[in-house]
């Protein structure tokens, strides 16, 4: 009715409409580096998997470079693309394959420990999430200027744990609250 407002409402859920063909399990496809795989859930406050988020991951390549449209095959440019979408299933869970990214070098000159920059949207979301996902034992996360700016005591909801099953993969888990909360940025 003309005149009236009515109260907003929540995002989603629609990540599955037109947005099947952004989904990438597979970033390392086709590029030089280690290949490591990230297994994880996405759970709310109470523990209980979320069954539709999406996780969009950003990163450099295996040399710290991101990729950048204005460069081309012919001049030695990054072929590796460094994005990728993945969503989590019924179950919260989701897994994704891509490349140890290298250590960035950022503004004045500090190196930034290698790292997965990660946005989380899922329905009742309307702003996304924004976190870091860091590696295992990499001596660069003690002096990361990111990593070093969240209290000592959350880092570990920053940093990927081996699974023990076979080389190279991860465990990782986004929690949306609670005593176990990923630590989020502001953005």
């Amino acid at each position: 009715m003309p005149g009236h407002w009515t109260p907003s409402q929540t995002v989603g859920p629609f990540f599955s409409i037109g947005l099947e063909h952004m989904n990438r399990p597979d970033l390392a496809k086709g590029s030089a580096g280690e290949r490591v795989t990230i297994q994880g859930c996405v759970l709310d406050g109470d523990g209980q998997p979320v069954p539709d988020a999406i996780l969009e991951i950003w990163q450099a390549d295996a040399d710290g470079r991101y990729h950048h449209p204005e460069h081309d095959g012919s001049k030695g440019a990054n072929s590796f693309f460094g994005f990728g979408r993945i969503p989590t299933d019924e179950q919260g869970r989701f897994s994704f394959t891509t490349i140890k990214p290298g250590p960035v070098h950022g503004p004045e000159g500090k190196t930034h420990a290698p790292h997965l920059q990660l946005s989380i949207f899922m329905r009742g979301l309307l702003k996304r999430l924004v976190t870091r996902l860091y590696f295992p034992e990499d001596p660069l996360n003690a002096s990361d200027p990111v990593l070093q700016l969240v209290p000592e005591s959350r880092r570990k909801t920053l940093i990927a744990r081996p699974l023990g099953l076979k080389d190279n993969i991860l465990e990782w888990n986004v929690c949306l609250q609670g005593d176990n909360e990923t630590v989020f940025f502001d953005c």
